[in-house]
């Protein structure tokens, strides 16, 4: 059973986000809030596995209560909720430990694939965030000479993969490989190039040419 926790000031969205979460199997909704007030005591009160927030919201909003969720918790999955254009606050949750970054009119089935995704420790990004941050990435200027971080060939493909915007289960499905053994190059490549989530290494593959 995957227990969350949702962040989301628009009302409508909120009780249509737990009717769909609530009403399919293997999933819980915990609670819902309309703002990230008081969002590290109830993290630390439920104790969900996935958070699904709203950037936007009237008080404490979802970057400012994702800084607060990761001064105290780092395990937790954070997936934010945005719309398309906002760009730059997408770039402050990857810098700040989001999980990953979904639209808001994501298809349901699609948003449950999503939380199951972040659940297991993949990190789920809509197509079109994708698309944003890899193209906030590319107008990082490049240092001359990038690090050796003695990627092997199988790896490489993996992080290109990761680039490209592949889940898990595409990547598994491309390589031909079981998910449980692109986990494992994941792991390791997290490992050598000395980041902890998808987006950093995305950003590290950019910045040191490693693709």
């Amino acid at each position: 059973m995957i227990k969350l926790l949702i962040y989301e000031d628009n009302p409508q969205l909120r009780e249509g986000l737990t009717m769909l979460i609530e009403g399919s199997e293997g999933y819980s909704v915990l609670a819902t809030f309309k703002n990230c007030n008081n969002v590290v005591d109830e993290v630390e009160a439920f104790k969900p596995d996935v958070i699904l927030m709203d950037i936007d919201m009237p008080g404490t909003n979802g970057i400012e209560g994702l800084k607060l969720i990761r001064q105290r918790n780092l395990d937790v999955k954070v997936l934010m909720l945005t719309v398309f254009d906002d760009n730059r606050n997408v770039f402050e949750a990857l810098k700040n430990g989001a999980n990953g970054y979904v639209l808001k009119k994501t298809p349901p089935a699609k948003l449950l694939e999503y939380i199951s995704e972040a659940a297991s420790g993949g990190a789920p990004m809509t197509s079109s965030i994708a698309t944003q941050v890899l193209k906030m990435f590319s107008e990082v200027p490049v240092p001359a000479g990038g690090e050796d971080y003695k990627l092997s060939d199988r790896e490489k493909e993996v992080l290109q993969l990761l680039v490209n915007g592949y889940s898990y289960k595409m990547i598994a499905s491309e390589m031909f490989i079981a998910i449980d053994t692109v986990r494992s190059h994941i792991k390791k490549i997290y490992e050598k190039l000395h980041v902890n989530s998808k987006s950093e290494a995305v950003a590290k593959a950019f910045k040191d040419k490693l693709v």
